[in-house]
């Protein structure tokens, strides 16, 4: 594997960080951090620049708050600086990191994501017998941070931006040397790339059929139900043993059950939503219609919050229930 060199330059160029600064502050201009740090932009982002260029870089600002979304996650939110930074990285770094991954591997990816992925399991479920289902346990609590290291000295060679990414890494754990936090722009692509040896070891070593990944979510395909047995215990030593993670229970099932994936429920015919998912939809609808009604959101804010869970929703087949939580909100 080539390592990539001569990029600190670009990523600390103004133009860059222009550019990572205005992405960093889309849909957040009413944020104060914004506000202020927008006052003295050409002054912050020429310190920035600096800083970046010698490597010294100011990392570990951060808010912590937690959310449902369906489960409870720690959100650890990075001060606003810190996120043009993770911009400015990315917007250089995207592609080193891209030229890596697998085609059926789809978070952080421009043209992929939830639904592309949903896609290829759909495929998947059409033309494959048998599917089995995995995700790691406390995923990104349990990343380590050595090995990470070790992975992404083998994209790059550039001794300043190794310096950026390693402080990065160690600016947060939740033990020692382990855990990446979520909700950081950096974290993302760390995590993705972590499990890309995985996704080729499965591929090319393993010959997996028809493979796909949405962050440590993945779904292995076979029409040999044995062939699929081994596959799990391949996969839970390969984890173990090379990425320091631990599988949660596999479940295994033929294509007329169908299997539940990223909130929804594939079946040879249809995508449903899952039962977690029309529960987390019901709630929260019923949530911002209250806010609503009582003023303390107006529409605008209402539409910002309410037209991603309709988007999700009308993915699967889910004309019922949306009329069914229309009709419950009108009583």
């Amino acid at each position: 594997m080539k390592r990539v060199g001569n990029l600190i330059s670009r990523v600390s160029d103004m133009d860059n960080l222009m550019l990572a600064f205005h992405k960093a502050a889309k849909g957040k201009w009413d944020k104060e951090a914004v506000l202020n740090y927008a006052d003295n932009l050409e002054d912050n982002l020429y310190r920035l620049s600096l800083q970046i260029s010698s490597g010294d870089v100011q990392v570990g600002n951060y808010t912590y708050f937690k959310i449902y979304d369906p489960k409870l996650r720690t959100i650890c939110a990075a001060s606003f600086p810190e996120r043009v930074l993770h911009h400015a990285l990315m917007n250089v770094c995207h592609s080193v990191f891209e030229r890596h991954f697998i085609y059926t591997t789809y978070a952080t990816r421009p043209g992929k994501g939830v639904y592309a992925a949903l896609n290829r399991a759909f495929d998947g479920i059409n033309t494959c017998e048998y599917v089995g289902k995995f995700d790691v346990r406390h995923y990104f609590d349990t990343i380590d941070h050595q090995l990470l290291k070790e992975k992404i000295a083998r994209l790059f060679k550039d001794k300043v931006l190794l310096k950026i990414f390693f402080a990065i890494i160690d600016s947060y754990s939740v033990a020692d040397g382990k855990g990446l936090p979520i909700g950081n722009l950096t974290s993302q692509y760390f995590a993705n790339y972590y499990l890309s040896s995985f996704d080729h070891w499965c591929k090319e070593v393993l010959k997996v059929r028809e493979y796909v990944r949405y962050m440590d979510d993945f779904l292995l395909f076979s029409n040999d139900k044995h062939r699929l047995g081994q596959y799990v215990e391949a996969v839970n030593d390969y984890m173990k043993c090379e990425l320091k993670l631990e599988l949660k229970v596999s479940v295994l099932s033929d294509k007329g059950q169908g299997i539940s994936f990223l909130g929804y429920h594939l079946s040879r015919h249809k995508i449903l939503l899952n039962s977690r998912s029309k529960k987390r939809l019901k709630r929260k609808m019923s949530l911002y219609s209250q806010l609503l009604e009582c003023s303390r959101w107006g529409e605008r804010r209402y539409i910002e919050h309410i037209t991603p869970l309709l988007s999700f929703s009308r993915y699967a087949y889910s004309r019922g229930l949306r009329k069914e939580i229309v009709w419950r909100q009108q009583m």
